[in-house]
């Protein structure tokens, strides 16, 4: 399967359909996405932004998105990805490391240097091409890893 993204900042259309997914994936109001994609479109920065993935019957497989700040304390600490989700039924075929190193690329096309995301998980970000950074508060007062990804222009 030939994965292509979908950059929803070229597809407003998509927005309703984008934060109901996103919004069922994370537990997060589908309001909040609804809000952070139109600034997607409405503005040209880097941030925030918000990609999709579908399969060949036109439903999402995949999406991600990068904002300033993934819910922690370090604001000094950004852009953040978050909201990395794959289906099920399309995982361990690539699409999450194929969907990171476009984003990763497009961030550098606006100029950045680095990059963020918080996780729990270990080993599979580091074969992505980030980096364990550093503990992180979240704001519920958890402590999640901190990864850094260094973009080349």
């Amino acid at each position: 399967m030939k994965y292509d993204i979908v950059l929803l900042r070229e597809h407003p259309e998509l927005t309703a359909r984008a934060s109901e997914w996103f919004s069922s994936k994370w537990n997060i109001p589908k309001e909040e996405y609804d809000k952070s994609i139109a600034e997607c479109i409405k503005n040209n920065d880097a941030v925030p932004q918000w990609y999709l993935v579908f399969d060949d019957g036109g439903n999402i497989a995949a999406g991600l998105g990068v904002i300033k700040n993934d819910f922690h304390k370090r604001p000094d600490l950004v852009p953040n990805i978050c909201a990395v989700f794959v289906e099920p039924d399309y995982r361990r075929r690539g699409i999450a490391r194929f969907m990171l190193d476009f984003v990763c690329r497009d961030m550098s096309s606006f100029g950045l240097k680095s990059i963020y995301l918080i996780t729990d998980h270990t080993d599979f970000y580091e074969k992505c091409g980030f980096e364990y950074f550093c503990p992180i508060e979240e704001n519920s007062g958890e402590f999640s890893r901190m990864y850094r990804r260094i973009l080349h222009n």
